[in-house]
């Protein structure tokens, strides 16, 4: 398998993998055909100087995954039941909370986040198995019109900015009536900065083509 047949994501110049996280799900890594082609990605992904993860339930190929240098996660995969896997990503899942937050706080941000504390996230809580960790940062968050952004230390940096209306220039676009946990109406935005470097993830993209929304919102159990 060639480094060239891994960058999917559409015709032109293809990006660089090196320095990227790459996470493959399966369910076991056994001898087969499906296991034997996640091991070559593996290679190839690390030959392209990528950081290659492979959560899986662990299986005979897993020191060839090693060997290689690919990077074996434990994982309870053994489900392709699409909303067994969405609940079992949910078990990576981990908060990022303001270093200032005293030990009761970060208890209940975390009963909120998970939907113990019921309200709007209720919902999701069926899928969430635990959490998993809670990273702290300095957080600060600023708005300028229709300008947001949000930094969490070295590990998250976030901006986006308004579309704006054509009636009401000064106000965005809006979808309304939606099912979203956060807010039944949303304001319409593109993403002008998009930093992740956390739990192992590496992400940089300030190209300001990816679409994003905000909108405000009080969560209460």
């Amino acid at each position: 398998m060639s480094v060239a047949s891994l960058a999917p994501f559409g015709r032109g110049e293809r990006p660089s993998l090196a320095g990227r996280t790459i996470l493959q799900i399966i369910p076991h890594i056994d001898a087969g055909g499906a296991e034997r082609t996640t091991i070559d990605i593996a290679a190839a992904l690390v030959r392209a100087g990528a950081r290659a993860l492979v959560a899986s339930q662990g299986g005979r190929l897993a020191g060839e995954l090693q060997a290689v240098g690919g990077i074996a996660i434990p994982f309870p995969a053994a489900s392709k039941n699409p909303l067994a896997m969405l609940f079992n990503t949910r078990r990576l899942a981990r908060l990022i909370i303001d270093e200032r937050a005293s030990d009761q706080q970060a208890q209940a941000i975390g009963a909120i986040a998970s939907g113990a504390a019921g309200g709007p996230m209720a919902a999701l809580g069926p899928l969430v198995g635990h959490m998993a960790g809670i990273e702290r940062r300095p957080i600060s968050f600023s708005a300028d019109g229709m300008k947001f952004a949000v930094k969490a230390g070295d590990l998250i940096v976030q901006a986006c900015e308004g579309v704006a209306g054509i009636a009401r220039p000064n106000e965005p676009l809006y979808i309304d009536n939606t099912m979203h946990p956060v807010n039944t109406r949303l304001a319409l935005a593109k993403a002008t900065r998009s930093i992740f470097n956390a739990f192992g993830i590496k992400w940089n993209d300030t190209s300001g083509k990816r679409n994003g929304h905000f909108a405000p919102f009080a969560w209460s159990g």
